[in-house]
């Protein structure tokens, strides 16, 4: 078999697969390569990893895991190509190919999803990877043609036909649809709302590109607002921000101590490839958030007062306070505080700047960027040139957000 000649028919099943899905209803299964990679061990591990980090510590019903979310976006993936409009632009090797992008795309999340990319690197460069060089997923897709394990590696390398990256990674693609859906049903929220089927519905392919009709702009105005509140109201919570950043603190400790010869009491050959960069596809994949929870659990029965200490926050919720910067000099004072009271700045004051723009207008030809519009008489412009919201969205100031974050024994005293 190979990519000339391959038709989705020769791997159809015999019974289609069915997940019950709280957003989409029900996630047909259709394809046998589709299936197998659902089965394997790089797939099921995102069961094991929460789509939104610690979120639950503010919205409690945010457990929902990145498995979930990786079959939301093949869904939604399988939806554009379902639509006629659609359809006769790709073949059957092009639709399989970004179908298994749709659910790889994730696979290369480590534990706590964004809040670990500090220590283990970008999850879409080891998504990459792992679409590369994990066995079980390398001879899946090698059986439908020996270049495809880098052919959906380029869809998300955006090295792709533009058709098929801005399916699964684009301003309006099939990864933001479902977790904005996703995430604001399971934080119990309506932030995220909007209509998804009216923008699938109003999606043409012009010059092999992804345009909206005029009649959808309201519902794209829709979906870029949803994004920016979601992001301000729940991704960006600074209660949330401060639970990521006592992860890491643990985190840079631990590392401190290794790199001072430190002799742990338990066994921490799971980490050392992480923190030391020569980390193989296989033991990464080994890193889930049950181990990281285990390793905490181990943390707070060290000697050593600090990893004790902040595994012992981390595992009880006594997470960081925080408080508006107002400049380096008051983040300063806070650091000699923190000091005085004999809590290591290094450890237990940081800070960031949340910053969220909710479209970014590139002003010039870069179409898989771009949300682009379709006009009745066929003249194709950028979304903010037919919507007077999103042109006001991008002229107007971005939002910006910078705290500092200590614990709350000092709480008092800054």
């Amino acid at each position: 078999m190979n990519k000339q000649s391959f038709r989705l028919e020769a791997v159809r099943l015999f019974e289609s697969k069915v997940f019950r899905d709280a957003i989409h209803g029900y996630i047909h299964v259709e394809y046998l390569p589709i299936w197998s990679l659902i089965n394997t061990s790089a797939m099921q591990r995102l069961r094991r990893i929460k789509q939104l980090g610690g979120t639950y510590m503010v919205f409690q019903s945010a457990e929902h895991s990145r498995f979930t979310h990786s079959l939301g976006v093949y869904e939604v993936v399988c939806k554009i190509l379902s639509l006629e409009q659609v359809r006769d632009h790709l073949s059957d090797y092009e639709k399989l190919c970004v179908m298994c992008a749709g659910l790889l795309h994730d696979v290369g999340h480590g534990p706590f999803s964004h809040s670990f990319e500090s220590i283990g690197g970008n999850h879409e460069e080891m998504s990459i990877r792992i679409i590369k060089e994990d066995p079980q997923i390398v001879s899946i897709l090698s059986q439908i043609d020996p270049e495809m394990p880098a052919d959906v590696a380029a869809i998300i390398e955006k090295k792709a036909k533009p058709l098929l990256v801005s399916m699964v990674s684009s301003q309006l693609d099939a990864d933001r649809m479902d977790y904005l859906l996703r995430d604001s049903y399971s934080c119990g929220v309506t932030y995220g709302e909007f209509d998804m089927s009216r923008i699938l519905r109003t999606l043409r392919i012009q010059d092999d590109r992804i345009v909206f009709k005029a009649s959808g702009v309201q519902a794209i105005e829709d979906y870029i607002l949803a994004r920016y509140h979601m992001y301000w109201q729940v991704y960006y919570h600074p209660t949330i921000r401060a639970y990521e950043h006592l992860l890491q603190a643990i985190m840079r400790r631990f590392i401190d101590l290794y790199q001072d010869g430190y002799h742990f009491q338990s066994d921490i050959s799971d980490l050392i490839p992480v923190i030391t960069q020569k980390c193989t596809v296989e033991e990464y994949e080994r890193l889930d958030e049950s181990i990281m929870m285990y390793h905490f659990s181990c943390f707070m029965r060290e000697k050593d007062p600090i990893l004790s200490d902040l595994s012992e926050r981390f595992l009880n919720r006594h997470l960081f306070k925080y408080k508006s910067l107002t400049s380096p000099e008051a983040y300063h004072h806070i650091e000699a505080i923190s000091d005085a009271q004999g809590f290591d700045h290094r450890y237990y004051v940081t800070s960031d700047f949340a910053k969220n723009v909710p479209y970014r207008h590139y002003e010039i030809s870069d179409h898989s960027a771009e949300i682009e519009i379709l006009d009745d008489d066929g003249q194709v412009v950028s979304l903010p040139e037919r919507s007077e919201i999103v042109s006001a969205i991008i002229h107007a100031k971005a939002k910006e957000d910078a705290k500092v974050f200590f614990v709350k024994e000092i709480k008092n005293l800054v």
